[in-house]
């Protein structure tokens, strides 16, 4: 626009002064060595318009020529970029539909072209893993690291989750604990670090991470519970076949005061402990899980390891256990009680006690086991009662059958257990 104001000055400046000059056009003189040219200067004048105008529109040809090919170049770079994105999509649906040769091929096809090209690569080597394709997988991601240069954090999670899926859990493994170290609090991480350390059986990892899980990951509370329950499994197992009892003693003793304090990892250390016939050393876990476990789901775990327990100076266990069966209201709780303070007694040849706590138990035959009749039956043959030893055993023996089994006379109620 300038430029056509410019020229319109010149010739209206022409205009204005030619009348004025047409009687003193004056003489102009161009000399080269080979040519002499004489003009006026309203010629010059002219000549220097027409000149300028000629330049200007070269320049204008020029640049609408080279503004076509730009719109040109962008045109088929819209296109490209608009087909990169439907294909990406569909390659997506594809993959949620399981059909991964398809989603492969229309992800990758024109990935270079979609708005985010390392996540279709990363898509589509997952897509390609999942058809067992590991080496196309591995392609892929090395196109994504290319494309990601220095900043491959969202390539280096995938390339440990394409390595799990491959079943390669030691290279797995050793990629996230460089990711670990580098990005330890990023919340994805977090959680394939949770996958591989349990398909690892990493349970002493997994217990370094369990407090950055729960604080940076959105893990429903029954998820935590039961990472927690794993990792407490997990580690006393290791121990137990790795160190023996001992072993698992000393590494209990150097546990924080919170996991002495756990519930579920104290009845583990029981169970476990029971399992390898230390019976001494689980009657201590015995004695401290009575006083201390309050909840009743824990108190069941726990009154249903206390029947295996086979140590003779239990008296003061049996004390405890009868205290809280005098102030107990729950009728589960009572059998499970019953059961234990029956057991307990017959160990300890208090068979009097055992028999009241025992008739006691199998009143209850939607909630008394095989065993707690065959325990009975031994009862009664060890105070000289035959007859009713052989009929606990047919009660026994039609309670397995299906059968509702003639209850026991004379059983006194359950809250007036007598003192051992």
């Amino acid at each position: 626009m300038f430029k056509v104001l410019f020229l319109m000055l010149l010739l209206l400046a022409g205009l204005v002064a030619g009348p004025y000059l047409s009687g003193k056009q004056g003489y102009v003189l161009i000399s080269t060595a080979d040519y002499n040219i004489e003009m006026s200067i309203p010629t010059l004048v002219v000549f220097f318009v027409v000149s300028l105008a000629v330049i200007y529109l070269l320049q204008w040809l020029v640049s609408r020529f080279f503004k076509m090919s730009n719109n040109t170049y962008h045109w088929f770079s819209r296109r490209k970029r608009v087909k990169a994105e439907k294909q990406t999509m569909a390659g997506l649906i594809k993959m949620n539909e399981g059909d991964y040769s398809k989603a492969e091929k229309l992800i990758a096809k024109n990935a270079k072209h979609a708005p985010e090209p390392v996540l279709n690569f990363i898509k589509a080597a997952e897509a390609a893993q999942q058809k067992g394709d590991d080496l196309n997988a591995n392609h892929y991601l090395m196109e994504a690291t290319k494309l990601a240069g220095n900043d491959n954090l969202v390539v280096e999670i995938a390339r440990a989750r394409i390595m799990l899926m491959q079943g390669k859990v030691s290279a797995a493994r050793s990629a996230i604990d460089s990711l670990l170290v580098a990005c330890p609090h990023n919340p994805e991480v977090l959680r394939l670090a949770v996958d591989i350390y349990l398909q690892s059986k990493a349970y002493a990892h997994l217990d370094e991470l369990y407090n950055r899980v729960e604080n940076r990951l959105n893990y429903s509370n029954e998820q935590l519970l039961a990472l927690k329950h794993t990792i407490e499994d997990g580690l006393q197992d290791e121990k137990l076949n790795e160190e023996g009892v001992d072993g698992l003693l000393a590494w209990w003793k150097a546990q924080s005061r919170a996991r002495h304090n756990d519930p579920y990892a104290q009845i583990g250390m029981l169970k476990r402990l029971l399992a390898a016939n230390d019976h001494e050393s689980a009657y201590d876990f015995a004695l401290d899980g009575a006083k201390r476990v309050d909840a009743k789901a824990d108190k069941l775990a726990l009154l249903e390891q206390l029947p295996l327990l086979q140590w003779e100076k239990n008296n003061k266990l049996i004390k405890v256990l009868e205290k809280q069966l005098v102030n107990c209201d729950d009728a589960q709780l009572q059998v499970a009680y019953s059961r234990t303070l029956g057991y307990l007694n017959a160990r300890i040849d208090a068979f009097e006690q055992a028999k009241t706590y025992l008739d006691n138990l199998i009143s209850e035959p939607a909630l008394s086991q095989a065993a707690d009749y065959t325990m009975a039956a031994y009862v009664y043959e060890q105070l000289g009662d035959h007859s009713g030893a052989q009929k606990i055993r047919e009660q026994g023996l039609t309670q397995a059958m299906g059968k509702t089994p003639n209850p026991v006379p004379a059983q006194p109620a359950l809250i007036e257990a007598p003192k051992a």
